[in-house]
């Protein structure tokens, strides 16, 4: 119901900081075709009406792309995707939501965004002065929250509602291996919407807080690192109280581009060595894509047969080569049975295949994602034997953000 995103970080893209003896002003600069990726991650507990519900790890990937730029203010293009993990370490995440944003931000930090986006969730922070700071200096702005309540409360539009921030330039600090500047961000959250047309019960008050440390890299011009500790409370009008808290964390990672052509035909050359029988290998603007087709399960199962396991080995082999590169894996079945029933079974079967990937440690847990996608993207007839037998694959993808 309520996933951060990489609330400091996320879109702050190039930024560089000046330097004048002791003292800085910080700014944002914008590079046109700059592209970088926002990993975070965050480990959340939710109690309802006081009592605990569940806890969860929201795994959060941000591709970014400056689309333009004036000289001062960048044009972006964001991708967000969410994936959310079963409460048991060491197991790979599932496919979540996935979300569009194109704002521009100026040098100060300021976003022009129009209201129907729902990412990001944290606008406006941080945003920097047009003085110079001193370590030691404090400053304030207001800031916003947006969060997408059209599941939990049935609001069709992003919920907004204003926060104000207050900021401390801590100085330099020295963090693996950098010398990194150390921003303080808190704010607190104590707000009241007016009515809203649902036929569900809506929040009629929020309060929470949030407290941020954001680590600046001066050399690279941009953030290296940031955490958070946070709790939100909506209270809603049928008398239900919904809490998260939890930490989260993100980071700013870097990857030369892919050269898709380049990584096709190495892998189109493996699976030949390898020997690997009814498996291709394609390109997009995601990344790379090994299909293996008619991978043998145990029928209407997720049991994978021993047989198949060695394509696995191979395909876990091929894909070490790559280790920087996250993977998706998506299944895909035939057109049998329900709706509901071929979308579970795909998402079970990509699971079991993204879990044999990671023991067999070709990615650690935040590196692999799983998908199910049931019958609804086929590559052959279904009305025929051999044509079934295509659709029924499981997709691996080496992405490209």
């Amino acid at each position: 119901m309520v996933k951060r995103v990489s609330v400091v970080i996320v879109l702050v893209l190039i930024a560089t900081s000046v330097v004048h003896g002791e003292a800085r002003r910080f700014l944002y600069q914008y590079r046109e075709g700059e592209r970088y990726r926002i990993l975070s991650t965050v480990d959340q507990e939710v109690r309802i009406n006081g009592r605990f519900s569940h806890e969860a790890r929201i795994l959060n990937r941000i591709a970014i792309e400056v689309t333009g730029t004036d000289g001062e203010s960048g044009s972006i293009e964001a991708q967000f995707q969410t994936s959310e993990e079963a409460r048991l370490e060491g197991q790979v995440f599932s496919w979540g939501e996935e979300y569009i944003s194109r704002f521009d931000r100026d040098a100060q930090g300021y976003y022009n965004i129009a209201p129907h986006y729902f990412m990001p969730v944290v606008r406006d922070v941080p945003v920097f002065p047009e003085h110079e700071l001193e370590p030691g200096d404090t400053w304030s702005a207001k800031g916003s929250e947006v969060h997408d309540f059209r599941r939990g409360f049935g609001i069709p539009d992003a919920f907004h509602f204003p926060i104000a921030v207050e900021y401390h330039y801590v100085g330099p600090e020295e963090r693996e291996g950098k010398t990194l500047d150390l921003i303080e961000i808190r704010y607190n959250v104590l707000h009241r919407p007016g009515h809203i047309r649902t036929t569900q019960a809506y929040p009629h008050t929020i309060s929470g807080y949030a407290d941020q440390r954001l680590y600046w890299d001066n050399v690279a011009g941009r953030p290296h690192y940031y955490e958070e500790d946070y709790a939100l409370v909506f209270s809603l009008t049928d008398g239900r109280t919904f809490e998260f808290s939890g930490t989260a964390e993100a980071r700013v990672v870097d990857s030369d581009p892919l050269d898709r052509d380049a990584m096709r035909e190495e892998i189109e050359q493996d699976l030949k060595d390898h020997g690997v029988q009814d498996a291709y290998v394609d390109s997009d603007e995601r990344g790379v894509t090994i299909a293996l087709e008619d991978i043998q399960f145990a029928p209407d199962s997720d049991e994978l047969l021993v047989s198949e396991q060695s394509k696995l080995d191979s395909i876990a082999e091929i894909l070490l080569r790559y280790p920087d590169r996250d993977i998706v894996v998506t299944g895909h079945t035939a057109l049998a049975g329900t709706w509901a029933g071929r979308q579970a079974l795909s998402q079970r079967r990509a699971l079991v295949v993204g879990q044999y990937l990671l023991d067999s440690g070709v990615r650690t847990a935040d590196q692999i994602l799983t998908r199910g996608l049931g019958a609804t993207r086929p590559v052959a007839d279904n009305e025929t034997p051999e044509g079934r037998r295509r659709n029924r694959r499981v997709e691996i993808t080496i992405m490209e953000h």
